[in-house]
Formats: structure tokens, C-alpha cells, sequence
């Protein structure tokens, strides 16, 4: 088969080579999936860069996988099935994060194109418990940003305790971000958006955000909750600034630029709240699916050939993507 291969960190132009690779085989209860589309991901851009560590090289980056079943052994799924793969490849299943529901926190915790090859290929293997069946009423293109920038973006607005009708700042409107809108919509929330570059203000706006600024712009009034979407630290003090006593921020980013220093009365007395996200749980990719299925979110998305992928991870590395970036494999 072919895919992307990443041997080590470097630039996007540099670092990903597209080869001829032995097709994958399915281990004990594993399926084999035929890859129709791969979302591209800002997590892409610091696996390729060498951002984060990588634990596992050469790998094939790649975790918003849409492709149909080629053969397995599952209880779950049939040859032909379409499944979606996200970024939670597997966990333990029996450490105590496991037991209590957390298994976004299992230490155990492999990850699609980051520990297991990924999307970026003709083939892919997933363990069946972790492949999502997705809704008929959903295109495999419309799908891929759900199994990451939608997972996401859903759960960081748990984190942040986001409840029906409340106003909810969203700091950075990329692939996530504007799909984080849409469920604050349908949840009857009031929405600022704060993000650079007039392109992605203006597709706020077109989204139906209440209201939409610059980075350095303060929203006209104190918000309830907010979630950074931008990896950009220094954003964390200004948006504690701008959330009421008692509200919270949370990050939805895996990787973040240095968090300046805090006043602690200025951003964070007044049971101010400062939270991350770590990953995602499949309960969280069901819920999103369930929403996706309701018709309350359509994403917007910038199709690439396959042969084009690096040119889509640079589109996003320059803020150029409006909406999702989204590889087209095969079909």
C-alpha cells in the first residue's frame, strides 16, 4: 500500500515521505479498514514537527480516519461496515483511570498515528472496540474532523462546564473551534469568538457567533466559560481575565506555548477555574456522533489529494484552512 511515513521530526515540507509499505494485518480482534479520508490535524503538525515526543518512529501519522471494513475478527463489525478511527487507539482497560471512566487518562493509553500507524496510508488496523460506527446521514469527508476536532472540542467545552444558555468565549477558530460553536449553538449559548485573521472572523461570523474579535480585542462582557483553542499560552491570562467569578477555562490544546505569569487576585481569585483536556473517552465520540446524526453540526472542509498532503499540514501551519483540512485517500 502507500502511505505518509514519518522517519523523524522536521518540516513539513521535509519530514513526511510518501512509499510503497507492507500492508498491515490484523491481529485478534482487530479490523482491517480501507481508508477513504483522513482528517489533517493540528496534533499532526507537532507529531511531524517533533513537538511532542515520539514514541514510536518510523510512523504514519494520521488519526480522522472514515474507510469501510476489509476483514477482521469482530463481534462488532462485518466486511463492508464504515467505521470512523479517532485518536484514542486503545487503552488497558484495567488500571483504576480505566475503572472509574477515564480512560482518556490510562498511562497505558496508545494513540492512532502517534503509537499505531494511522490514516495517512491506504490501510489502517484498529482494535474493533475502538472503531465508531458513523451515521448514514454524515459523508465520510463531513466525518473525518468529528473523530478529533469534534471529539475534542466537545469534551473541552465539558471541561469548561459549559450549560445551556450560557455565554462561552472560544480563543482560536480552526478545525475545532468551529465545530465547538455550532454545539454551543444548538445548546441556546451565547458565542465570542477571539481569533486572528480576518478569513476565520469572518467565518464566525457566517456561523453565527454572537460576537467575534482580534487577539487583542476584550469581549463587550464577562463570559461564563471559555475554551482556548489556540496553543498559545500567552492567551490564558487575558481569557481568566475575561470570565466571571466562578467561571472556568479550559484548554483543549496538547501542546501550548509557555503560560506567562499569573496575578493570582487579577486571573484567578474569585473560584476562577484553570482546566485542561487530555484526549478523549469513546463515550465523548458517541455523544458528539449523536449530535453530528441530529443534523446540529456540519463542518466545513478543505479537501487535499492524497499526494498533497504535506501542502494541506503547511495550509494549516499558516493559519490558511477555513474550517477542516481533509485528506482524500482512496475513492
Amino acid at each position: 500500500m502507500k502511505a505518509w511515513v514519518l522517519d523523524g521530526p522536521g518540516s513539513v515540507d521535509e519530514a513526511l515521505h510518501l512509499r510503497d509499505v507492507d500492508d498491515p494485518v490484523p491481529g485478534d480482534r482487530e479490523l482491517l479498514i480501507r481508508v477513504s479520508v483522513c482528517g489533517l490535524c493540528r496534533t499532526d503538525l507537532h507529531i511531524v514537527q517533533g513537538e511532542i515526543d515520539l514514541p514510536t518512529l518510523p510512523v504514519i501519522p494520521g488519526h480522522q480516519v472514515v474507510g469501510t471494513v476489509v476483514e477482521g475478527d469482530s463481534r462488532f463489525h462485518r466486511p463492508g461496515d464504515r467505521v470512523g478511527l479517532a485518536w484514542l487507539h486503545q487503552t488497558c482497560g484495567a488500571c483504576p483511570d480505566c475503572e472509574r471512566g477515564d480512560e482518556n487518562l490510562c498511562r497505558g493509553a496508545r494513540f492512532t498515528g502517534y503509537h499505531a500507524n494511522g490514516g495517512y496510508a491506504e490501510l489502517v488496523t484498529v482494535p474493533e472496540a475502538f472503531a465508531y460506527d458513523l451515521p448514514d446521514s454524515v459523508s465520510d469527508l463531513q466525518a473525518a474532523p468529528l473523530l478529533c476536532a469534534g471529539i475534542i472540542g466537545y469534551r473541552a467545552l465539558g471541561q469548561a462546564d459549559v450549560r445551556p444558555g450560557e455565554t462561552v468565549g472560544l480563543y482560536g477558530f480552526g478545525s475545532s473551534a468551529h465545530i465547538a460553536l455550532q454545539i454551543a449553538k444548538h445548546w441556546a449559548c451565547t458565542v465570542y469568538v477571539v481569533t486572528r485573521g480576518q478569513k476565520h472572523r469572518e467565518l464566525a461570523r457566517e456561523m453565527g457567533a454572537d460576537w467575534v474579535g482580534d487577539a487583542g480585542d476584550t469581549p463587550p462582557a464577562l463570559m461564563d466559560r471559555a475554551v482556548l483553542f489556540a496553543p498559545a499560552g500567552e492567551l490564558v491570562p487575558g481569557a481568566l481575565e475575561a470570565v466571571r467569578w466562578g467561571g472556568t477555562v479550559a484548554s483543549a490544546a496538547i501542546h501550548m506555548s509557555p503560560i506567562p505569569e499569573m496575578d493570582y487576585t487579577k486571573h484567578l481569585f474569585g473560584e476562577r477555574t484553570l482546566r485542561s483536556t487530555t484526549a478523549s473517552t469513546r463515550q465523548d465520540g458517541i455523544e458528539l456522533l449523536d449530535l453530528a446524526a441530529e443534523g446540529a453540526i456540519r463542518t466545513h472542509v478543505t479537501e487535499y489529494a492524497f499526494e498533497d498532503c504535506p501542502q494541506g499540514l503547511a495550509a494549516i501551519l499558516g493559519d490558511r484552512v477555513q474550517g477542516s483540512a481533509v485528506l482524500r485517500v482512496t475513492g
